[in-house]
């Protein structure tokens, strides 16, 4: 009627400019993706509701598991033990998550599913837009990515000596900007490096959670300072 064309719902998994070799490697990383995201909840659980995983030294766990993956070496016969480095990697992640959700949901227990369901939006959204692209344009974005990363390591270097509330706020909403443009740089990355032959999806993996932690670590905090501020309004 309005000359316009109807939605296909099907044009959404539409990914036929994608070689199927490719699609096969997407699949293994995200179906990895879901793993890891499982196992970092259950870490988080395990953090709020366990005295045994309550500890400061998550941090040492996490970062061994990285380097150990990092060391081991992409093979068929490694790929069971490089997935549960993995998965280890996820829930130490997810414990270290523990304490900052328990802080937020003592705020207020509504911000959790907030972030959970932002941060999913902005996932899937990037992520589709780096992988119905037909062109390398967002691998362009690395340049500015680093830039980015590097004013927020400035910011918040000046901030452990001015402890400005303004700093804070801006690099936190720089680090959720960066973070977003990371899902479509790192995204539109794997297809390409296993376009030329990578197929190491248990890393592939890591880039990605990493990106999908930052940004719901971020959501949260960006949350729980509005929620305050609107708690000492009321309160004054």
């Amino acid at each position: 009627m309005f000359g316009t064309r109807p939605f296909d719902f099907k044009s959404l998994s539409d990914f036929s400019h994608l070689e199927k070799r490719v699609q096969l490697h997407l699949k293994k990383v995200y179906a990895s993706l879901a793993m890891s995201m499982i196992a970092a909840t259950a870490g988080a659980y395990a953090r709020l509701f366990h005295s045994f995983f309550r500890t400061d030294f998550t941090f040492i766990f996490t970062f061994g598991l990285m380097i150990a993956l990092m060391m081991t070496p992409h093979t068929p016969a490694n790929v069971g033990k490089r997935m549960m480095m993995l998965l280890g990697f996820a829930f130490t992640t997810g414990m270290s998550l523990g304490r900052l959700i328990g802080m937020v949901a003592a705020i207020s227990p509504d911000i959790l599913p907030t972030a959970l369901l932002g941060t999913a939006v902005v996932f899937v959204c990037f992520s589709l837009a780096a992988l119905y692209t037909h062109k390398r344009t967002y691998l362009y974005f690395g340049g500015l990515i680093g830039t980015g990363m590097t004013v927020m390591l400035c910011l918040s270097l000046a901030n452990i000596f001015m402890g400005s509330r303004l700093l804070y706020s801006a690099e936190l909403y720089l680090g959720l900007a960066v973070m977003c443009g990371c899902v479509l740089y790192d995204t539109q990355l794997i297809v390409e490096k296993s376009r030329r032959g990578d197929d190491d999806f248990i890393w592939h993996c890591v880039d990605l959670f990493v990106d999908i932690v930052a940004i719901f670590r971020r959501l949260m905090i960006i949350l729980a300072q509005k929620e305050d501020n609107k708690n000492r309004k009321r309160n004054n």
